[in-house]
């Protein structure tokens, strides 16, 4: 990700507007991606910031190029990148042992004379000598352990040009995130995708059901519960690409301007934001494909929606695998358990007991049942595959019991 002082950012009519290449207005850009990618993929072995200085060569002539785009730029690059350390502190050794040695001789010169006797090129010949190494490998060695002197080993970049432009979007986004005060998400789609990853990001949360299948997450950020830190902001930004591989979600965050005032950032799946990460995929397993293709979309009046609700409980959320909604309103809940271990089931049984007060069955292996163990009614069991008979008459049950409640 950026730093802050790589962010680009206006104001206008209380919104902020993180800076953005477009298509239409900055599709020039698209070689000068070409062009900086090529720098690193030829640059191995050279030091960043000779790398650096070859990137503000590119962009020398480009009027439409504020210092701040060039540095994010050489950011992204350095992100992709992988530079000579120095974990064992050979530079820092070095170093020491070299002024040590050249202190007696000091002042040094390049024209030595009766007051300043000294030689800088003799000087560093007798500690090449005593060293046992060329001077230029001396000198090299010098400041392996300095950020701006270390040399580029491999660099994993970008697919393409376009990629880069991309990702340069994104990550001023994330920039701009870093003064979040609040994050508000309103979601209809891969609920359970953006959830797992807000708790990955450790962002505190609250959970509004808005109506079927639709909620509110509401984010606290450093104003409420880290006042004067942006550690917390920095955790908005690293939720931000998880967000963008997910679709049916709109999002409004508070950021808190350099004049103190809040302005709000607005972002939506329809901006055309591209994320790094893959989208969610659509089932967690094969068995849950195979049974949703052949319960189809509705069956019987019952609707088959996939993971269409979170059910949440203070800070403990649960979206189980699929929701069954009838027509005439009841809604039962399906968690399909594939892979399990005893550990894993008794988390399970743990979580259902916690949200016990819904509709919710739960498939299990045959083999995770006991010998002699009656499974309850909330349970159905499959060897291979889940079949839609029982589930049905466990369905049409729950809709009978719901009725004549």
């Amino acid at each position: 990700m950026l730093t802050s002082e790589q962010s680009i950012v206006e104001y206008k009519a209380g919104r902020a507007v993180p800076d953005r290449l477009r298509q239409k207005t900055h599709r020039h850009y698209l070689d000068y991606a070409e062009k900086i990618l090529s720098v690193y993929r030829n640059g191995i072995g050279r030091q960043r910031r000779r790398l650096h200085q070859q990137i503000e060569a590119v962009f020398a002539d480009e009027p439409d190029c504020p210092v701040r785009r060039i540095q994010a730029f050489c950011k992204l690059l350095d992100d992709g990148s992988a530079f000579q350390a120095d974990p064992s502190g050979e530079a820092g050794k070095l170093r020491l042992e070299v002024f040590s040695q050249a202190a007696r001789f000091h002042p040094l010169v390049e024209q030595p004379d009766r007051l300043f006797e000294h030689e800088e090129k003799g000087v560093k010949s007798q500690l090449a000598d005593k060293l046992a190494a060329p001077w230029d490998q001396i000198e090299q060695a010098l400041y392996a352990d300095v950020m701006a002197y270390q040399k580029l080993e491999r660099f994993a970049g970008c697919p393409d040009p376009a990629a880069l432009l991309s990702r340069y979007n994104v990550a001023q986004l994330q920039a701009c995130l870093y003064k979040a005060e609040s994050m508000t998400v309103t979601a209809t789609d891969d609920l359970k995708t953006i959830v797992r990853y807000a708790k990955l990001a450790r962002l505190l949360h609250e959970i509004v059901r808005l109506g079927p299948s639709k909620y509110r997450i509401v984010f606290s950020g450093p104003a409420s519960v880290l006042r004067g830190t942006r550690r917390y902001g920095v955790n908005f930004a690293k939720f931000l690409p998880a967000l963008l591989a997910c679709k049916g979600w709109k999002m409004t965050a508070l950021v808190k301007t350099p004049w103190n005032q809040p302005a709000k950032l607005v972002l939506c799946d329809k901006d055309g934001f591209t994320s790094h990460l893959p989208p969610p995929d659509e089932f967690d397993s094969a068995l849950e494909e195979s049974f949703a293709k052949k319960f189809g979309p509705e069956r019987n009046g019952w609707q088959l929606i996939r993971e269409g609700e979170i059910l949440y409980d203070h800070q403990k959320t649960f979206s189980p695998d699929f929701t069954f909604r009838h027509k005439t309103g009841t809604q039962v809940f399906l968690e399909i358990v594939g892979f399990w271990t005893p550990e894993y089931l008794a988390y399970k049984r743990q979580t259902l007991q916690q949200f016990a007060h819904h509709k919710i069955l739960i498939a299990l292996p045959e083999k995770s049942i006991r010998e002699g163990a009656t499974p309850g009614e909330n349970i159905l069991t499959y060897k291979t595959a889940l079949k839609i008979k029982p589930l049905m008459e466990t369905l049409e049950r729950t809709r009978t019991e719901n009725t004549t409640t």
